[in-house]
């Protein structure tokens, strides 16, 4: 009996030092060597930070690409998803009510027309990203709204379109607040 309790409190020792100093450490160390040092990569503005990359922000003027619906209204304090299941009667009156918004502001599509992205929310509800899909049915509203040519707003969503991973792992994917800086960032 001794034997084992030796052998579970190296067991418990070993595996907090390794996961409690050895793995954050770690971890620390690799987050360094990333773009945003570690700390996240902000996106500037006039040279004034206005938000960071990886956390999605509320944009509802018709002048900008709207995000990914969020479940925590944006809240990064608490990020979350609904919990909601696709047969809960709130949820789906959500998302209903989700796809009339687009419909009014985008009188040209159909309820067909709309990519899932742009009307339900992702599981940390901060999701910073839609599909390409879902900035192309927005480029209209958003080009009559800027007095842009809607070429000019193609090709600026078509630099701002990520590659799926390796050419084939996930889709295309649009960072709605990188978009909508180089937009306000444009000359006309």
């Amino acid at each position: 009996m001794k034997k084992y309790i030796i052998q579970s409190i190296r067991l418990t020792v070993t595996l907090s030092v390794l996961l409690c100093v050895v793995y954050p450490l770690l971890v620390a160390f690799v987050g360094k060597l990333s773009d945003g040092k570690g700390n996240g990569e902000t996106i500037l503005l006039n040279g004034k930070v206005v938000g960071y990359a990886n956390i999605g922000q509320k944009f509802d003027q018709p002048q900008y690409f709207w995000g990914r619906p969020s479940a925590v209204d944006y809240n990064a304090a608490g990020s979350a998803g609904s919990n909601k299941g696709p047969t809960n009667p709130d949820y789906l009156k959500q998302v209903s009510d989700r796809v009339d918004t687009l419909l009014k502001y985008h009188s040209y599509l159909k309820r067909s027309d709309i990519p899932s992205d742009m009307v339900t929310a992702s599981g940390s509800g901060l999701d910073p990203d839609i599909s390409a899909a879902g900035a192309a049915i927005q480029v209209r509203r958003v080009a009559q709204n800027r007095g842009l040519a809607i070429e000019r707003v193609n090709k600026l969503v078509e630099e701002h379109t990520e590659k799926p991973l390796a050419g084939m792992f996930g889709p295309g994917k649009v960072n709605v607040l990188k978009l909508n800086v180089a937009l306000d960032e444009l000359k006309k």
